[in-house]
C-alpha cells in the first residue's frame, strides 16, 4: 500500500512540471517556449527567405515603377493613370499607411490599343519538330521506330508495299510512312475534308459555267440539271430532272478511241464501292446511260432502280429514283440511245412502256396491228445503237422464229425478220451503225438482215451449235461496212462454248455459209446467259447464271482468257446481268441476291 500511494504522488508531480503548449498567438508573437517571454531574434538565413517569400517594401517600391514604365502611355499626358502614379511616387518616400487604396492598387482591363506589339507571336524555331512547312508536329513519337527493321519479302501481305522487286528491310519509319500512303491509295481522302481541293473542283466548276454562258437559257438550265459534277445530282431525286425540258446534250464519258490497249493475258482491274442498297429481287437487266453516270436496273420485283455511279461520293453510288408498278415483273430495260431522254421497260405481257426523263410521263403501248398473234409477249427487245429501231422477239415459231421491228419513237411496225429452223429465236443483235441486225436461232442459224434494203443480206450457221442461247457483235473499229462495222460476232450455246468470229474480212454479198471460229472458248461448263463486247472491241465478258461465280474475261483480239481476274475470291454469286460502260471503263455485275458489284477497269 505504501508503495502504491508513493508512485500515484509521483506521477501528479510530474503532471504539474509538464510546461502548457504555447498558443497560435504566441507563436505569432515570437514567443520563447523556454518561459522568459522574450522573441528570439531571425538570423540573416531566415531574413533572406523572408524576403524572397513575401517581399519587402524596396521590393514594393520597384514594382511600382516597373509597372508605370510598362503601361502609361507616353502620348496622353496628364491622364487619370499618370496622376495615380505620381501620387503614388510622392509618397514612396513616406509612410504607405497614408495612402489611398485606389492609388496602390488598379484594375486589369487587357493591353491598351497602342500595345500591340506585345502580342506579335514570336517566331517558330526551325528546331521544332513542326518545321517550317506549317505541318503539325505529331502527337507522340516512338524512339524505337528507328531501330526496327521490318522485312517486305517475307510476308506475302507486305510485298505490295515495296518499290521494286529486289527491296527487302525498310525501318520503322519508312514501313509507317508505306503503310500510310497504301491506306491513302485505297481509300482516299473525301472532298468535305480536303478543303483545298474542293475550292479548286468549285472553282473548275465556276469557269465551266462561265464558258457555257452563251448558250440558251433551256440548255444552260438542262446541263445545270444534268450536270456529272454537281452535287445536287446525288442529293436530289429525278424530279428536277424531270420538270427540265431542255435537252441532254453534255457529255461525261471519255472517247473510246482515245482509250489505250488492253494487255492481253493480265488485266489492270480495281474493285469499287458497289451500289447502295439491296434489290428485293434477281436483277435481270442493266443498262448505262449513254452520256451521263447513270446505272438503270430492274428485275421481278416490278421496281425500276436509277442510280447515280459516284464512288468518292459521301454515299458511293446512291439511288437517284425509282419507279414501282404493280403487279409488272420487269425482265428487260434500256436506255434509247444516243441521248438516254427515255427509258423502254417491258415483262411477259402484251404491251410494254416508256419513261419520257424529259417530261415525266408514261406511255404505254399496247398492241402492234396486223401481227398481235405473233406477239403474245413483249418481254424480251433490244434498241438499235442510232435510236431508231426496236426490235421484238416474236413469240410464235411456227415456221422458226420471227423479229417485229418498230420504230422507236412512233412504235409503229416497220418490218419482220424471219430465222428458219426449229426453236425460235435464241437472241438478236444490231449492228454497230444501227443499219442492221444479227439474228440468231436456236438451232444455230444466223440471218444478217439489213434495214436500208429491207431484205436478209447473208446467212450462216455456227460451228457446232448445240442449242445458241446468246449472241453479241462489237468491235465497231475494223469490220465490214457492208455488215455494220462491227468486226466480233459472238455465239454463246447450251453447252458452255463460246465462238469468236473475226468479220472483219466478210463481205456482205460473200459470207461463208459455214465459217471457222477464231478461237472457241471452253471455259464455261453451263449454259451461257450473258456474252457482252466492250464498246472499244478489246475484251469480253462470258457469264453463266447457271453456276456460282462463272464469270471470264477474254482479251480481244488475241481471244486469250485473263489469268489473275476473276480469282476464287471474287464475289460474283450467281450471275443475272452483265453490262460494260460506254467508255469501256467499268464493268457492273448483278446476281440473284440483287446486288450490283462494279469494277473499274483500267488500261
Amino acid at each position: 500500500m505504501p508503495d502504491s500511494q508513493n508512485k500515484k504522488g509521483k506521477r501528479k508531480a510530474i503532471i504539474r512540471q509538464q510546461p502548457t503548449p504555447p498558443t497560435q498567438d504566441e507563436l505569432s508573437d515570437g514567443y520563447d517556449a523556454s518561459g522568459n517571454g522574450e522573441a528570439m531574434e531571425k538570423d540573416e538565413t531566415e531574413l533572406e527567405l523572408e524576403k524572397l517569400v513575401f517581399g519587402d517594401d524596396a521590393g514594393f517600391r520597384e514594382g511600382l515603377k516597373l509597372y508605370r514604365n510598362d503601361t502609361v502611355d507616353p502620348i496622353e499626358e496628364g491622364s487619370e493613370e499618370d496622376v495615380a502614379v505620381d501620387s503614388a511616387e510622392e509618397v514612396e518616400e513616406g509612410d504607405l499607411d497614408a495612402v489611398d487604396d485606389a492609388d496602390l492598387f488598379f484594375v486589369d482591363s487587357g493591353p491598351s490599343i497602342n500595345c500591340n506589339q506585345d502580342l506579335i507571336l514570336a517566331p517558330q524555331s526551325e528546331d521544332t519538330e513542326g518545321g517550317t512547312d506549317g505541318a503539325e508536329p505529331p502527337a507522340w513519337i516512338d524512339s524505337d521506330d528507328e531501330r526496327i527493321s521490318v522485312s517486305l519479302a517475307s510476308n506475302p501481305r507486305l510485298r505490295k508495299l515495296r518499290i521494286s522487286e529486289s527491296e527487302d528491310i525498310v525501318n520503322g519509319k519508312e514501313y509507317i510512312r508505306r503503310l500510310r500512303q497504301q491506306f491513302e491509295r485505297l481509300y482516299p481522302v473525301p472532298e468535305w475534308a480536303n478543303p483545298s481541293a474542293s475550292r479548286k473542283t468549285s472553282s473548275r466548276r465556276k469557269r465551266r459555267k462561265l464558258s457555257d454562258a452563251g448558250s440558251s437559257s433551256s440548255e444552260s438550265k438542262s446541263d445545270d440539271d444534268m450536270s456529272v459534277d454537281s452535287d445536287a445530282l446525288s442529293a436530289q431525286p429525278l424530279a428536277k430532272l424531270l420538270q427540265s425540258t431542255g435537252p441532254m446534250t453534255q457529255t461525261s464519258v471519255t472517247p473510246t478511241s482515245n482509250r489505250k490497249r488492253l494487255r492481253p493475258e493480265v488485266i489492270d482491274i480495281q474493285r469499287t464501292k458497289d451500289v447502295s442498297g439491296v434489290q428485293p429481287s434477281a436483277i435481270t437487266s442493266l443498262s448505262f446511260h449513254p452520256i451521263h453516270p447513270l446505272l438503270l436496273s430492274s428485275g421481278p420485283s416490278s421496281t425500276l432502280t436509277l442510280h447515280h455511279i459516284s464512288p468518292n461520293a459521301p454515299t458511293p453510288n446512291p439511288t437517284l429514283t425509282s419507279l414501282h408498278i404493280r403487279s409488272h415483273p420487269l425482265t428487260t430495260s434500256a436506255f434509247l440511245p444516243p441521248t438516254g431522254a427515255r427509258i423502254f421497260f417491258s415483262a411477259r405481257r402484251r404491251y410494254f412502256h416508256i419513261w419520257d426523263l424529259t417530261s415525266g410521263t408514261i406511255s404505254k403501248v399496247s398492241r402492234i396491228y396486223g401481227h398481235a398473234h405473233e406477239q403474245r409477249t413483249m418481254e424480251r427487245f433490244k434498241l438499235s445503237p442510232d435510236g431508231r429501231w426496236l426490235g421484238l422477239v416474236g413469240s410464235g415459231r411456227k415456221g422458226g422464229g420471227t423479229i417485229n421491228i418498230l420504230d422507236a419513237h412512233t412504235c409503229q411496225w416497220v418490218a419482220q425478220v424471219r430465222v428458219e429452223g426449229k426453236g425460235g429465236v435464241a437472241d438478236l443483235a444490231w449492228w454497230g451503225d444501227g443499219a442492221g441486225l444479227l439474228v440468231l436461232g436456236k438451232g444455230g442459224e444466223a440471218v444478217e438482215y439489213s434495214m436500208q434494203e429491207r431484205r436478209v443480206v447473208a446467212r450462216w450457221i455456227d460451228e457446232g451449235a448445240v442449242g445458241t442461247t446468246v449472241v453479241a457483235l462489237g468491235g465497231t473499229a475494223k469490220g465490214s461496212a457492208g455488215l455494220g462495222g462491227d468486226r466480233w460476232a459472238v455465239v454463246g450455246s447450251q453447252s458452255g462454248i463460246v465462238n469468236v468470229y473475226d468479220r472483219s474480212a466478210w463481205k456482205a454479198e460473200a459470207v461463208p455459209e459455214r465459217p471457222a471460229p477464231t478461237r472457241a472458248l471452253g471455259q464455261l461448263t453451263t449454259p451461257v446467259s450473258c456474252v457482252e463486247v466492250s464498246p472499244d472491241g478489246q475484251m469480253l465478258v462470258m457469264a453463266s447464271r447457271w453456276k456460282r461465280d462463272a464469270l471470264r474475261l477474254v482479251h480481244l483480239p488475241s481471244c486469250t482468257v485473263y489469268k489473275n481476274w476473276p480469282t476464287a475470291n471474287t464475289p460474283f454469286g450467281r450471275i443475272t446481268a452483265v453490262v460494260i460502260a460506254p467508255n469501256s471503263e467499268m464493268l457492273a455485275v448483278a446476281n440473284e441476291q440483287g446486288k450490283i458489284r462494279l469494277w473499274e477497269i483500267r488500261s
